[in-house]
């Protein structure tokens, strides 16, 4: 026996799905995803979008202008802390050899809002009560196993649910003369110490 699948997004029959894009009660699953205007973003993009189109899903692509995308102005409707479109992207990196600000940026108290004029460090907007009991306990854990536990946790549900979708990570690398004499450390090692720098002769 079978039975009529009406609340799935399916690729229409005939003419009427010649495009290969699913549909639903009429109406074609089409998804913006937007970004800054860099050119291995729109590589990425490009990559996206090719894969969504196999698998029957329409996606229109939005380039912005960096400055524009990036900017702090409430008035802007392009900004990637206002997330007006169903993807994005951007990168996010964690500075700090302590993961607790880097992680802030799925609480649900840090959602941006108009509210807190879009300075949410959550842009995505996602909630989870778990998780803001997760990162509660890891405030005041003092354990630092357990401390470490939690922020994985933490991670797992943000990539479980998905929230976040990893693409890439991008490594640094820095460099310095050979005639300059710096401190180094295991957690940073670009101007921290700026002050103690000397040249040898």
């Amino acid at each position: 026996m079978s039975a009529r699948r009406t609340n799935c997004w399916t690729r229409p029959a005939g003419s009427a799905g010649a495009d290969g894009i699913r549909a639903k009660d009429g109406k074609k699953l089409k998804l913006v995803f937007q970004t800054s205007i860099n050119a291995p973003r729109q590589k990425t993009q490009a990559i996206v979008k090719q894969a969504c189109q196999k698998a029957g899903i329409d996606v229109e692509l939005k380039s912005v202008t960096s400055s524009v995308y990036f900017s702090s102005d409430v008035a802007n409707p392009d900004t990637y802390a206002k997330f007006y479109a169903d993807l994005q992207m951007f990168t996010t990196t964690m500075g700090e050899p302590d993961p607790g600000i880097f992680m802030r940026q799925f609480n649900s108290w840090e959602a941006a809002s108009k509210e807190n004029k879009w300075q949410g460090r959550n842009i995505t907007r996602w909630r989870n009560e778990e998780y803001d009991r997760t990162y509660r306990a890891a405030e005041s854990e003092l354990d630092p196993v357990k401390r470490a536990a939690l922020f994985i946790k933490m991670n797992d549900l943000v990539v479980g649910d998905p929230v976040v979708i990893p693409v890439v990570y991008r490594p640094r690398v820095s460099a310095i003369s050979r005639q300059l004499r710096v401190r180094l450390s295991g957690w940073d090692n670009d101007l921290w110490d700026l002050k103690n720098w000397y040249r040898e002769g």
